[in-house]
């Protein structure tokens, strides 16, 4: 009989290492900025061995594109408020919070930091486009579904996504709900 492979918990000890490594990186970022920290340090920071971030992510530029790709995931889910109006403005609110929330700004950093690092940071910031463009065709599909008519997902990353970014890598902010619906109301 075949031994079956070990099942890992969901939310187990795996799943710590992660948020420490995680939250590790961010920390790092905000503190000292892109490139200047070693996967020992980040190992230091989170309490785990070097060899624990080698055996999982293989090198800080997947350590650094997994977790960029985590918080995009994790802080910006797609809403379904059943109306493309609707989806929208919750979705540019809840951008908003995350860019401007307590690691948002290192997040948004690391973001363009990988995507100008040579080759390796060309693709980390590939991976998080095509999620991010996934992510939005997903609810710009589902306005089309239901007759309404949608924008394409470059018009909601020109015309929502990017004026929030810069204004928050410029320190131009809050971002008020005035300002996020007025991006909403110019898009639609």
């Amino acid at each position: 009989m075949a031994e079956q492979p070990k099942a890992r918990r969901p939310g187990g000890r795996s799943a710590r290492v992660a948020a420490d490594v995680h939250q590790a990186v961010t920390d790092l970022i905000s503190e000292r900025g892109y490139g200047n920290f070693t996967v020992g340090e980040v190992a230091a920071r989170a309490g785990v061995a070097d060899s624990s971030i080698y055996r999982r992510w293989g090198n800080l530029e997947k350590l650094l594109t997994d977790v960029a790709l985590t918080r995009l995931n994790a802080q910006s889910p797609m809403p379904d408020t059943g109306s493309l109006d609707g989806d929208l403005r919750t979705y540019a609110a809840n951008v908003a919070r995350e860019i401007t929330g307590p690691d948002g700004l290192a997040v948004v950093r690391l973001a363009v930091a990988l995507s100008g690092n040579g080759r390796p940071g060309v693709r980390a910031g590939d991976e998080l486009r095509v999620e991010r463009m996934r992510q939005l065709q997903s609810m710009l599909d589902r306005a089309q579904e239901r007759g309404e008519d949608a924008p394409d997902a470059f018009a909601v990353l020109d015309h929502i996504l990017a004026p929030m970014y810069i204004r928050v890598l410029f320190g131009m902010v809050p971002l008020t709900p005035d300002y996020i619906d007025g991006l909403v109301d110019r898009l639609l």
